[in-house]
Parts: C-alpha cells; structure tokens; sequence
C-alpha cells in the first residue's frame, strides 16, 4: 500500500473525520479527540523492524504522559501507511511482530504494574510497554468490524489507566453499554471476540481477526 502525498496532519486529519462520523460506535475514541487527547504518528510499513527506534521513542514518551495524566481519554495512534495489502490473518501476524519488536526493545521492568500480565494466555493480560499497560486496537482496511476499516493500518495504544479512571468516576459500565449499543446497530452484531477485563485475554481482541478456539498468542515477554 503505497503512502499518499502528503504531510503527518493529513493522516490526522482522515483520522479525525474516521471517528468522527455519526455511525462511528467508539464513544471513547469521538471523546478523546474532542478533547484532542489523541496523538498520531506516521510510521512505514507495519512490522517492520526498521520503525522500531522511533516507534519505541515515541510509545515512551507518550507513556510518561499517560502516568501523570488525569484526562479520563488518551491515546497514541501510530499508522502504517505503507503496509502492503493485506487480509485479517496477514494483519494479525504484523500486529504482533510490531509489538514483539516494541517489547524486545523495552528496558523497564515489565512487572511495574502488578495489576496486568505479561502472559496472553493469562485472563489479565495487557501489553505493557514503560511499564505501562496498554490495551491495543488494531484498525485494518480489510477488517470484517465495519468499524476497524481505517484507510490504513493502524495500532491505536490505549492505557489502561483510561478505563481505571472511568471506572472511578463511575461512568465505564454506561459508556460501554452504549458503545456496544452502537456497535450492533452497525454491524448487526458484537465482536464475538468481546470481552470484559479479567474475563478472558484481551489479546485476541487486538487485531479484530475472530480467532478459532485453539489460536495461540505468538507475543512472549522477554527475559530481562
């Protein structure tokens, strides 16, 4: 997928007029935009381990933020514009190479935040990066969820203290509620890969692909 001409706001923009339409079912990402609480980043081709010195400067320098940030809505959104085509499975695979590569690089220690796993199996695993958790939401042009087909490939980094925090104020079960609401009158249907924290991995969720029962998570934590 050759990138368009043009400059890093350009691929903000087409993000912003993304999810910011009406259909649009993600309450959380149309509120982290109005509060211009989402920050995009252009990267090659998704996979690649030539993005990864930027790519990991750029996830620790958001993660910083992200600790001692009090917005209840904060994301990185890192899109790979030059990612040949590609279906669900082939995306899937580029997905977790990119993070591999993200937590090979990472030099902090990956048990700073006891409340996450660094197993996928393990129902309370997050991708951690700075010792942050994240969750991941993969955006593909080929995905089957209408509402993952960005133009291009995309990893949208979400920290977890986003959800811990709407939970606090008492505001996390309505938005979610809604969202899925939403999410049906879209598609007709929930991800069948949905899931609540602590219920099952949310690693399956990240890429969108529904995977058959026996899939296994190819990422591991290395040892440091």
């Amino acid at each position: 997928m050759t990138a368009p001409v043009g400059s890093p706001e350009l691929f903000e923009r087409e993000f912003r007029e993304f999810v910011m339409r009406e259909e649009f079912p993600c309450l959380g990402a149309r509120a982290t935009l109005a509060h211009n609480a989402a920050m995009v980043r252009v990267f090659g081709s998704l996979g690649d381990a030539i993005n990864i010195e930027r790519l990991a400067a750029e996830l620790a320098a958001f993660s910083e933020i992200a600790e001692s940030a009090d917005s209840p809505f904060l994301s990185l959104i890192a899109v790979f514009p030059e990612t040949p085509p590609s279906d669900e499975v082939a995306f899937d695979r580029l997905l977790w190479a990119q993070l591999q590569q993200l937590a090979d690089r990472d030099s902090i220690d990956s048990l700073a935040h006891s409340a996450t796993s660094d197993d996928p199996n393990d129902f309370t695993f997050a991708f951690r990066f700075a010792g942050v958790p994240y969750f991941v939401v993969g955006l593909n042009p080929g995905s089957s969820r209408i509402a993952r087909r960005f133009k291009w490939p995309t990893l949208v980094f979400n920290p977890h203290s986003v959800f811990d925090r709407l939970r606090e104020q008492g505001k996390y079960e309505k938005l979610k509620s809604m969202i899925r609401d939403r999410e049906i009158a879209l598609q007709g249907s929930l991800n069948p890969n949905l899931a609540d924290f602590g219920e099952a991995s949310e690693a399956g969720q990240y890429s969108g692909l529904v995977h058959p029962p026996e899939w296994k998570c190819p990422f591991h934590r290395p040892q440091k």
